[in-house]
């Protein structure tokens, strides 16, 4: 093997690498939609008792509608058409009412293709007074989401962003959405990878006064579905925490349609919350989730008016999410939880591993293979050097 050999194989694998890093940096981006927010829509006036923020997320010959209601539980409404100009229209007079359902629905009619929602209903507090991180019989009266008074939704930034915020216990429960139009990544922990089908979903506890030295809370959701309720929770697991330090695995509480294997809608997170609003590593704490149950129709469609107002036979699926495992700190050390979310359609984003990351496995995996290349190079001359010389040389007597 001669040198101008071996250095064309490792020109190679530089064009090689370099490829790879070129294509999953340009992968992102490919998919646009445009994104039409307006608030309380037709309606004349405010509505009394919350708002009603509708998001229209545009794409070529579809539209994602997102509807977040602070009538009643805070709840987040999704609905996938096949058309590019379907609209949202609502009867406010039903709506308010929250006695029957057919207060909203999607026009043209037939352009529904998937329907999903998220209720935020309660919050539940409980006392650790072993620290073992089990709620059992030491649960306090819970906080029933549907009876806060709500803040009107905050609207703010260049990407349609939300705020909703709830008065508990000398503190608040806090609510933030944002809904995008393009692949990216959120700039705070735990740095969500989003796509254009899907919105975040921060919750925050601040300042609430706890009822006990040892409170820890858990978070209840209930998931809204039509035909296809979500059904259960995948974990995946990954190698890179490059995003989110220390974490290694993602939830996704996912729905199918009968007898398929395809995604229809989701609900993703990272099992971890934070126990500052600006965190560093040490402020992160693990969260867990219970399986999910199904729950009752009417209950849920009674705490939420969007719920009531769209689907006439819901179906319900529930879990709790519980912030701090045994050992950790208890909520009163810092007064603060922030978790994320994703809520969105078709299947979740995935992380793949960033042109940093392979650029990185690149050289430590490279280099070696190339110093052994060039050494093989070396050796193989050395030896075809020795052996001209052997022969350079006349016999001896």
């Amino acid at each position: 093997m001669s040198v101008a050999r071996g250095l064309r194989l490792a020109a190679v694998a530089a064009v090689v690498v370099a490829a790879v890093v070129c294509l999953a940096g340009s992968a992102r981006g490919a998919f646009h939609r445009q994104l039409l927010v307006e608030l309380n829509p037709d309606s004349s006036s405010t509505p009394p008792g919350g708002d009603l923020l509708h998001v229209r997320a545009v794409g070529v010959n579809d539209t994602l509608h997102y509807l977040f209601s602070s009538q009643g539980a805070p709840t987040l409404l999704l609905l996938h058409t096949d058309s590019a100009s379907s609209t949202i229209k609502v009867n406010w007079t039903q709506f308010l009412a929250r006695n029957t359902s057919g207060g909203l629905w999607v026009e043209p009619e037939g352009s529904l293709q998937f329907s999903t929602a998220l209720v935020f209903s309660r919050l539940l507090e409980y006392d650790d007074v072993n620290n073992t991180a089990e709620p059992t019989s030491e649960l306090f009266p819970p906080y029933d989401l549907q009876n806060f008074t709500w803040s009107r939704l905050n609207l703010s930034g260049a990407t349609p962003n939300a705020l909703l915020c709830g008065g508990v216990a000398h503190g608040s429960l806090c609510l933030q959405l944002a809904v995008y139009g393009d692949e990216g990544r959120g700039q705070s922990w735990p740095r969500l990878l989003h796509s254009a089908n899907s919105s975040q979903l921060e919750v925050r506890l601040d300042n609430i006064t706890p009822r006990s030295p040892q409170s820890r809370f858990l978070l209840e959701l209930q998931a809204v579905g039509g035909a296809f309720p979500r059904s259960r929770v995948d974990v995946r697991r990954s190698i890179d925490d490059e995003f989110t330090p220390s974490i290694f695995k993602v939830s996704e509480w996912v729905s199918f349609a009968n007898g398929s294997s395809d995604v229809l809608g989701f609900v993703q997170w990272k099992p971890v919350a934070y126990r500052q609003y600006n965190p560093v590593l040490e402020d992160a704490t693990p969260c867990r989730h219970s399986e999910p149950v199904p729950g009752s129709g009417e209950s849920v469609a009674s705490s939420s008016m969007l719920i009531r107002a769209f689907f006439a036979a819901p179906h319900i699926v529930g879990l709790n999410v519980s912030f701090g495992l045994a050992g950790e700190p208890f909520y009163n050390s810092t007064g603060f939880l922030s978790w994320t979310l994703l809520v969105g359609v078709g299947s979740p984003p995935v992380d793949v591993f960033s042109p940093l990351v392979i650029s990185i496995m690149a050289v430590g995996l490279g280099t070696p293979m190339i110093l052994l290349l060039l050494g093989g190079v070396y050796v193989s001359i050395r030896r075809r050097g020795g052996t001209n010389a052997g022969q350079a040389y006349e016999p001896i007597n």
